[in-house]
């Protein structure tokens, strides 16, 4: 449903490295590898989190598409190895091998083994494990911060928040103000919520979850700050920005719903945003639309909520079925989190943030930064 960006990724979660070209993004942007590093670097904050987080320092290399620090206007081609490959060359290896590697034959409950195998007409579940795994969002994270560094350039900003880790819940209300600086806020916190108080009770919960085998999920607060009216359309279905933002949103591993402002048993005339004229400009007393009226921006801020579910590998296997014996056994055992909520609102920032740069390139154009500036000061009285 992008239209102007467009990415790929590749690579396996134990193979040699990952690797992510974007294309569409203007030239003359200003952007670093440290940058990228930066925001790779917040992926792996949170408590919760597996053994592979104290393997993987997630570095970049930039291959192409950027000279001297700014973007040319061609693909961007970026790579991350994986640390962790030295302890899986055997097993991941690309050339073929006389090596008698374990087949995998018991599919994760919740996890895309059966399906994928299925699909692919697989015997080994390993082939899907490696590339269904969330490893592959470190470069998603990649390449959705060359979009937030864009996003920058018009002023527009992405914040996100926890809200919940299973029953242990953040009610704090926030105000638009509150956003403007809340990631270097909650950045500061464990679980990347806004309530401190709560942190100790979260502890408790993933504690008790590890020493159970189990794990636990939650759910996340993603905002984006600063955007014109009029990003998406209602003319054609897929050019809503709400039908855009939820292919993309959804697409995160264990992301299970999205909700775009507020919901509730309420009566119309409660629920709409009145509409007021402030001396030079529209405003409004409330968002319960989230920033989106018909498919589009109405420069309210984007305001969404998206629940994830527990991480289905489970050190407390549960019960599967062997593909080959079809014999009631447990499921298969894999290195794991015991929850990434924390991690998975970066990786949610980073997602809208393709879908913000696709739908303000669409509105505005500008093959470089300077026109794409210009464009959108000559539509600023709009």
């Amino acid at each position: 449903m992008l239209t102007k960006i467009k990415f790929l990724t590749a690579g396996e979660s134990h193979g040699k490295a990952l690797v992510g070209i974007i294309q569409g993004i203007p030239a003359g942007l200003e952007i670093t590898k440290e940058y990228i590093n930066q925001q790779l670097s917040r992926r792996q904050l949170g408590y919760g989190r597996g053994g592979r987080m104290k393997i993987e320092k997630d570095q970049v290399k930039i291959i192409s598409g950027v000279r001297h620090g700014k973007t040319l206007g061609s693909p961007i081609a970026i790579m991350i190895d994986n640390k962790d490959y030295q302890n899986w060359v055997d097993k991941m290896g690309v050339e073929p091998t006389e090596e008698n590697i374990r087949k995998i034959t018991l599919p994760r409950p919740g996890h895309a083994d059966l399906a994928g195998i299925k699909k692919f007409d697989f015997d080994d579940i390993r082939n899907v494990i490696e590339r269904s795994s969330a490893r592959e969002t470190a470069m998603r994270v990649a390449l959705g911060a060359i979009c937030k560094k864009f996003l920058a350039e018009a002023n527009i900003s992405i914040q996100s928040r926890v809200l919940s880790i299973g029953s242990v819940v953040d009610n704090t209300k926030l105000n638009k103000s509150d956003y403007s600086n809340l990631n270097n806020q909650v950045d500061q916190s464990k679980f990347r919520c806004y309530n401190l108080s709560i942190e100790d009770d979260m502890v408790r919960v993933i504690d008790e979850c590890k020493l159970n085998g189990d794990t636990i999920g939650g759910a996340m607060e993603v905002v984006a700050l600063g955007l014109p009216y009029g990003l998406g359309s209602y003319i054609q279905w897929d050019k809503k920005l709400n039908a855009i933002i939820a292919s993309l949103m959804l697409s995160i591993n264990a992301f299970k719903s999205l909700t775009i402002g507020s919901v509730g048993n309420v009566l119309g005339s409660e629920y709409h945003d009145e509409i007021s004229w402030d001396k030079d400009s529209y405003s409004r007393d409330s968002n319960s639309a989230g920033g989106i009226e018909g498919g589009m921006s109405n420069a309210s801020p984007l305001v969404l909520n998206m629940s994830m579910k527990p991480i289905p590998t489970l050190s407390r296997s549960l019960k599967s079925v062997d593909i080959n014996t079809k014999a009631t056994e447990s499921a298969h055992k894999e290195r794991s989190d015991t929850c990434a909520v924390p991690a998975a609102s970066i990786i949610a920032e980073h997602m809208l943030s393709f879908a913000i740069a696709d739908t303000m390139l669409d509105k505005f154009g500008g093959d470089s930064i300077k026109q794409f500036k210009a464009h959108l000061k000559a539509s600023a009285q709009y």
